[in-house]
């Protein structure tokens, strides 16, 4: 089994129990690049040598410096520097290096994805199983994530940590999150947009083009095509064949095509035949009249599942 990225005791009041966390990604790509010169085709190897023996000043060859010669420093003024050394960082005060003390509970809706940075897997020591067991079974009838601070890294990390697996059995889910000083303000993007008025049939289209398009998430199904076409350059060029290139690389700017006809024929399929307008129900009754949004389009059925149904 995987070595453990921090093993502590998640702190719940006074309910304290030991658990470890496990990285729970790992980069896939096989594709990597070394420098090289052009002119030898030789590799380019980084050395790490004093700055006075690059200034330009310098005529003497610059020297590599030993590893271990090699320390943390924090510049407090220009060119000043004070030395930290590992031991007085592994040796700092910092309560989070061994306990995830949770402070707060919160719903997993108020947890934003542009937040969550990284996933860690949550197991139980040995002697804290029922402790374990037992706050992932409240998290899970609650609905609930909690929400503390863990040290790793260089930093001290805030962390959501939720109930995972079936309803029976299972770990937790870990999620260090982005601090709200790290997340640029929406303000600065979105200041300059204007508000536009929808077009009802526009918008049914749309939402009758979303349920079309419905289906449940399976990452599997997914590949990085940027790696694929990579690995065929590489080969093209070790075969000595064409390299294949991008033919038209220009991007489309701005509303080439009228928006209602784009979306009339989005929902008529691969033939490209436009597709009719949903037939309004009459506003005689405001109970019959279906909820739009979000609600159209988790129910929605195709014209052929209701002739079925009939």
């Amino acid at each position: 089994m995987a070595r453990p990225y921090w093993s502590g005791r998640i702190q719940v009041s006074l309910v304290s129990f030991g658990v470890q966390l496990f990285t729970a990604t790992e980069s896939k790509a096989s594709i990597a690049f070394h420098q090289i010169s052009r002119s030898t085709g030789e590799r380019v190897r980084h050395q790490k040598v004093l700055d006075s023996s690059v200034s330009a000043y310098s005529e003497a060859p610059a020297t590599a410096v030993a590893k271990d010669e090699i320390v943390k420093g924090y510049e407090y003024a220009k060119g000043q520097y004070v030395i930290i050394e590992s031991e007085e960082l592994d040796n700092l005060k910092v309560p989070s290096k061994h306990t995830i003390d949770v402070s707060q509970f919160v719903d997993a809706a108020e947890l934003l994805p542009e937040y969550i940075e990284k996933p860690y897997y949550v197991t139980p020591e040995k002697d804290s199983l029922e402790a374990f067991a037992t706050i992932r079974k409240a998290l899970q009838e609650t609905g609930k994530v909690a929400i503390g601070k863990v040290s790793f890294s260089g930093r001290e990390n805030i962390v959501a940590i939720r109930a995972a697996g079936d309803d029976e059995r299972g770990g937790m889910m870990a999620y260090t999150l982005r601090y709200a000083a790290e997340l640029k303000s929406e303000g600065e993007f979105y200041r300059d947009l204007r508000n536009v008025d929808v077009n009802g049939e526009s918008l049914e289209l749309a939402e009758s083009l979303i349920a079309k398009r419905a289906a449940k998430l399976d990452l599997s199904k997914f590949e990085d095509g940027y790696e694929v076409a990579v690995r065929e350059l590489v080969d093209a060029k070790v075969k000595h064949l064409p390299t294949p290139h991008d033919e038209d690389s220009t991007p489309v700017r701005g509303n080439v095509v009228n928006l209602m006809d784009a979306l009339k024929k989005s929902l008529g399929g691969d033939d490209g035949k436009a597709a009719k307008l949903p037939t309004k129900k009459p506003a005689a009754s405001v109970k019959s009249e279906p909820k739009r949004g979000i609600g159209l389009v988790r129910g929605a059925k195709t014209a052929s599942s209701r002739r079925r149904s009939a």
